[in-house]
């Protein structure tokens, strides 16, 4: 197929596609899948070999958020039953932190809900830094706080955060459409703060939400210009209680197209595949990992997971392996070009990328698919898996152990 032998060849040469090209992958058929996903394999193989980056959230802050985000569980007016309570105190997160670790978690993800982070909660989270990293000094921490004053990416890089996650979410041209109460400037504006201040940069997509290929291609190249060390793609979870309960618009086919146009259009940033994967991949799971080279491990921000083991053992299935804390995420070259080095052995899903901000539940390292009438969406035949939607009710501010 000449579109895939091109977008192959680019890749390998970390070149950018076209839109037209772009577009093309999305709009392939059932038949021509496994060719998308063989020659998106073949790009991710050869700047992150057969290694999976696991990740790890812990939400330090849930629900009761001022912002009005249509996809996020937590948002102002929200009646999903989710967890609710006030900041972790550090030695909490840090316990909650441990479990990921312990599970083979690379970067731990602290994420709290709301617009953006006061003074006083930015130092909460450099205690809850400081304790994570006095267990073990090799975790990477990637803080998804919201929209981000002057000086505070400074502060949390003096603390020792390694990265910052701020998702996109979708076009900017669609933004409005989901959230009125800050706009996607402000988004790019915290990606740039964390950016100027020497942390790796974490932003993202959440798919499903309606949006057109169009938009697809809009955000996943603003994510490309912005150059962040990370992506994660986020699948919506339509909670109950949220403006987008009913948007069920993904099947395990599209949510691979949409993989593989990523990691066409960012070949050698590491790819992740945050919340919504156990919903709408399902079985299919094992092939994203030979497109994307990172996962969350357990649970989200206010959603279920599949258990950590059955994480593990998916992977060693596939045949790939965990990377291990010293090893580097991002190719040499771009960890020379970075700032923090979050692809150093050093350093988020939940699409409810919380709010203002980040890691996806549907979510991103902190949290978009449109849907083609003919093979996207869930049809009456194909009724949609609304039963794997749970609410998480077991780790981080909990007496529950957690399924890392």
């Amino acid at each position: 197929m000449d579109l895939l032998d091109t977008l192959t060849d680019k890749g390998l040469r970390r070149e950018l596609p076209t839109r037209e090209e772009a577009l093309a992958v999305l709009a392939t058929t059932d038949d021509e899948l496994l060719d998308v996903v063989a020659a998106a394999g073949r790009v991710r193989r050869q700047w992150f070999g057969r290694r999976v980056k696991l990740n790890y959230l812990v939400n330090l802050k849930s629900g009761l958020c001022p912002e009005d985000c249509s996809y996020c569980s937590q948002r102002l007016g929200s009646k999903a039953e989710i967890l609710k309570y006030t900041w972790l105190k550090p030695d909490q997160a840090a316990e909650a932190a441990a479990a990921g670790v312990a599970g083979g978690a690379k970067r731990v993800c602290l994420v709290a809900s709301g617009r953006g982070p006061t003074d006083r909660d930015i130092d909460r989270v450099a205690d809850t830094i400081a304790a994570i990293k006095g267990a073990d000094e090799q975790v990477e921490v990637c803080a998804c706080l919201g929209l981000l004053s002057d000086n505070q990416a400074e502060r949390l890089k003096a603390a020792g955060a390694d990265a910052y996650n701020h998702n996109l979410n979708t076009s900017e041209s669609t933004y409005g459409d989901i959230t009125t109460t800050h706009t996607y400037a402000d988004r790019v504006d915290t990606v740039a703060k964390a950016h100027g201040a020497g942390l790796s940069a974490c932003s993202g997509l959440i798919a499903g939400m309606g949006e057109s290929d169009e938009d697809l291609v809009d955000v996943v190249f603003a994510l490309r210009e912005l150059d962040p060390d990370s992506v994660p793609v986020n699948f919506l979870i339509p909670f109950e209680g949220t403006p987008l309960a009913e948007e069920w618009n993904l099947t395990p086919q599209r949510c691979l197209r949409i993989l593989a146009m990523v990691r066409f259009v960012c070949p050698d940033i590491e790819v992740r595949i945050a919340g919504g994967r156990e919903v709408h991949l399902r079985s299919m799971q094992p092939l994203g990992l030979h497109i994307a080279n990172s996962i969350f491990l357990g649970d989200y921000l206010t959603s279920e997971g599949q258990a950590g083991q059955a994480d593990l053992d998916m992977i060693k299935d596939a045949g790939f392996e965990v990377e291990g804390a010293e090893q580097t995420t991002l190719p040499r070259h771009r960890v020379t070009a970075s700032a923090g080095g979050c692809g150093e052995a050093s350093a988020c899903g939940d699409q409810n990328d919380d709010t203002a901000h980040a890691c996806g539940t549907g979510g991103g390292c902190g949290p978009c698919g449109g849907h083609q009438p003919d093979a996207a969406a869930a049809t009456e035949d194909d009724e949609a898996r609304t039963d794997l939607v749970r609410v998480r009710r077991r780790g981080a501010g909990t007496e529950l152990a957690p399924n890392a």
